[in-house]
């Protein structure tokens, strides 16, 4: 395989760009010409081609986003707009592909793969860490760290002001981010999409901790599971003596300098994707599992759904008081 492509897809997080300069410069070590494809699945049905080389990466592995720009596509549901973003690969010469993203790309990947018999290797890349056969994906690590540190920022106002803070995080259809970000931060509860709200239990356990002296709490709320600001306020109906505030942190979470472990994971995972393809091992997704990389189907990537821990919720309710 002499000539590869790369691109970028759905939602940013920190360390795409550890990936994208993992795979270029990977590429070229392996004598391969290396193309980007510009704004995901997107870009690929318009042909928005690039030419990369060590040069076009270098600078970026600090970087949060990506260079390669990315967007959500849905049109490439439609078996044609597949058809002719294949037709737009054999054309530009392109013998194989990396797809970087989270469990939509993965999708994406699967049907280039099996539809076509093309060759495509998934990295995971998402601050969900909800992509099925790997124990991380890149840029989970930085997304949990961003929320801890301005966590621990709210919890001295909460702390000094003897305040309940609920603090809305990323995670719209999934609770895996919120979950360890509570356990991370000594949250006294999380609520989570996957469970349903049981206003009582929360009232109960509010007043538990009241009576053993806990004057502030820290609430963590995916955002699929409801809005910070109609929880705060249901809850002050609950507690009116009690001082009562929301935080939204939003994009913040998908942004910011890549850790250490996200790099490192995009490295190993950049590296491995463009030998796999080299190897011509296709249909595949580059994973870990403990402290070994592992190449995972990406039939059984895309058809199981990847849960939180929830047994770490017995550990938030047992630290909470």
């Amino acid at each position: 395989m002499k000539r590869i492509g790369v691109l970028t897809s759905g939602g940013d997080a920190p360390g795409m760009n550890p990936v994208i300069r993992a795979v270029v410069r990977s590429a070229v070590s392996f004598n391969m010409e290396i193309i980007g494809i510009q704004r995901g699945f997107k870009g690929l049905y318009e042909k928005e081609f690039l030419e990369l080389n060590s040069r076009s990466v270098s600078g970026i592995i600090n970087q949060g986003g990506t260079i390669l720009k990315t967007n959500r596509f849905p049109e490439f549901k439609n078996s044609e707009v597949r058809k002719k973003c294949y037709e737009n690969l054999i054309e530009a010469g392109i013998e194989g592909i990396v797809v970087i993203g989270g469990d939509g790309s993965a999708k994406g990947a699967y049907l280039l793969y099996s539809e076509f018999n093309f060759p495509v290797v998934h990295i995971p890349v998402s601050i969900d860490n909800d992509v099925y056969g790997t124990d991380y994906t890149v840029g989970f690590d930085t997304a949990v760290n961003t929320a801890v540190e301005a966590i621990d920022k709210i919890r001295d106002t909460a702390t000094s002001h003897e305040r309940t803070f609920i603090i809305e995080v990323m995670g719209r259809e999934k609770g895996n981010l919120a979950v360890e970000i509570a356990v991370a931060c000594g949250a006294e509860i999380v609520i989570i999409p996957e469970i349903k709200i049981d206003w009582e239990e929360i009232v109960k356990s509010l007043k538990e901790q009241e009576r053993k002296g806990k004057k502030s709490s820290i609430i963590i709320l995916a955002e699929g599971a409801g809005k910070a600001e109609v929880f705060a306020e249901k809850l002050k109906k609950e507690f009116p003596e009690r001082h009562i505030r929301y935080s939204v942190l939003g994009y913040i979470q998908r942004g910011g300098t890549p850790t250490y472990m996200t790099r490192k994971l995009a490295t190993l995972f950049g590296y491995h994707a463009v030998k796999m393809l080299k190897e011509g091992i296709y249909g595949y997704m580059v994973g870990i599992k403990g402290n070994e990389i592992i190449y995972f189907p990406l039939k059984k990537v895309v058809c199981t759904t990847e849960l939180p821990h929830l047994e770490y919720l017995n550990l938030i309710d047992y630290m909470a008081v």
